[in-house]
């Protein structure tokens, strides 16, 4: 018997024109984690204040991912992703005020609304991979646009890390490695909060600009029909309420929801974090984030050979391995103090590479295609893991030191307990696909 195929030729224009929009999220996603630490230091607030940067970047994601499939059920995912480009830009422009004012509160509502359209983007763009070919392939389909995400992700930490960062005047330092802005002037900080807003703000709106370009690629482009708009089109549809009671009834969907909460909670609470842990080693902010390129490097690199390995290794057993592997490197992160426990650190981004996408694609596998769009905004929804979490991880950061283990060891406990969440989801959808 043949292998379908992964894309088939009459979807491969559509197929690279969306997977484009899986790195323009990821852009903006590693540009922004870095600067919980450049708030920290510039603003003057504490850990678990400065993590509110995540909380507004993701809470957008929350507010808006129903919101969004509503609209792509009325309507379609073409009108679905050009309303997501449009809110994108307009929260990327918002940086302009937000430095002019030099408000912290208002970069993050600049950061809430551009999140908007990064919830319609990735309420539309996954389930528009899943359609786009052969059920059989479509959790690995999904893989594959997902390992462009990473490439963005690498742009946005590669500016943060070359660009921002290295300007940023507030956290230059002593012979003795600590900050001295702290000890500065009102006037002189007055000062250096002008300049280094500036070169904060100047990132999102180059990137506004190109969010702006794709908006009209998409207009002037023509998008095949999914199976779920053909039905429409027939009147074959489900209403909302028939929609939410058989999702809620798909025991594997509902645990893949929850699943997706916590893995996106660990991976923002590593990405985030990786900076005030190789802070406590004496690294300044501008070399932390190298390694975090690095552990972005080994994200995309395993994310390719994760999809190979689903050819030959059931997805969920995969999903499972993956996870016990992450939590072991979690582990060795929490109870080395030292450069090894930060080598751990970012060797945990070689096992979170397929989480999500794989996750993803094991909650919708059984989910009717009239349902898809509903099931996929709640799955976006789950991002919320990544504002809830992040201010708990700084709230014991904050603490300093921890029954004479630092803080910052001791508060990735909590990403190690999402790796054994997700870990117990694996087994357990691969158990419940055998029927047992």
């Amino acid at each position: 018997m043949t292998k379908p195929k992964l894309v088939e030729r009459k979807f491969l224009f559509t197929f690279i024109l969306v997977t484009s929009l899986f790195a323009l999220w990821g852009f903006a996603n590693d540009i922004t984690n870095p600067m919980v630490a450049a708030f920290q230091t510039l603003m003057e607030l504490t850990a678990a204040k400065a993590s509110m940067v995540q909380f507004a970047f993701y809470g957008g994601y929350a507010t808006m991912a129903v919101p969004a499939a509503l609209f792509i059920r009325r309507y379609s995912y073409k009108k679905g992703v050009m309303l997501g480009l449009a809110l994108y830009a307009t929260g990327a422009f918002l940086f302009i005020p937000a430095a002019s004012w030099q408000s912290f509160t208002f970069f993050c509502v600049s950061l809430y609304v551009l999140t908007f359209g990064l919830a319609f983007l990735e309420t539309t763009a996954n389930p528009f991979i899943l359609s786009l070919g052969d059920k059989a392939t479509s959790t690995q389909r999904l893989n594959l646009a997902q390992a462009f995400n990473p490439m963005g992700s690498l742009c946005g930490m590669s500016v943060a890390s070359f660009i921002v960062l290295p300007q940023l005047i507030s956290d230059r330092r002593d012979a003795a490695g600590q900050v001295i802005f702290s000890t500065l002037s009102e006037a002189e900080k007055a000062n250096i909060r002008l300049h280094d807003l500036a070169v904060i703000r100047n990132p999102y709106v180059a990137i506004g600009l190109v969010v702006l370009f794709m908006f009209f690629v998409f207009a002037f482009s023509k998008m095949p029909k999914t199976e779920s708009e053909e039905r429409k089109a027939h009147g074959e549809t489900h209403t909302a309420g028939e929609t939410l009671s058989n999702l809620w009834h798909n025991k594997v969907y509902r645990e893949g929801v929850l699943t997706q909460m916590f893995y996106v909670a660990a991976q923002i609470m590593t990405w985030t974090f990786i900076i005030q842990y190789a802070d406590h080693l004496g690294i300044n902010k501008a070399t932390a984030q190298k390694y975090n390129i690095v552990a972005m490097v080994l994200f995309l690199c395993s994310r390719f050979i994760a999809t190979f390995l689903m050819r030959y290794v059931n997805t969920r057993v995969l999903l499972s391995l993956f996870a016990i592997g992450a939590g072991l490197c979690t582990a060795g992160a929490i109870c080395i103090v030292g450069m090894l426990g930060l080598y751990c650190l970012v060797g945990v981004s070689f096992f979170m590479s397929l989480m999500f996408p794989t996750i993803y694609g094991i909650a919708l596998e059984e989910v009717d295609s009239r349902d898809t769009s509903l099931g996929a905004a709640f799955l976006v929804m789950a991002i919320v893991g990544g504002a809830i979490m992040p201010p708990l991880q700084g709230m014991i950061i904050d603490q300093k030191v921890i029954m004479g283990h630092p803080a910052v060891n001791c508060s990735f406990i909590l990403p190690f307990l999402c790796f054994v969440f997700i870990c117990i989801y694996g087994w357990r959808s691969h158990k419940a696909m055998k029927g047992e």
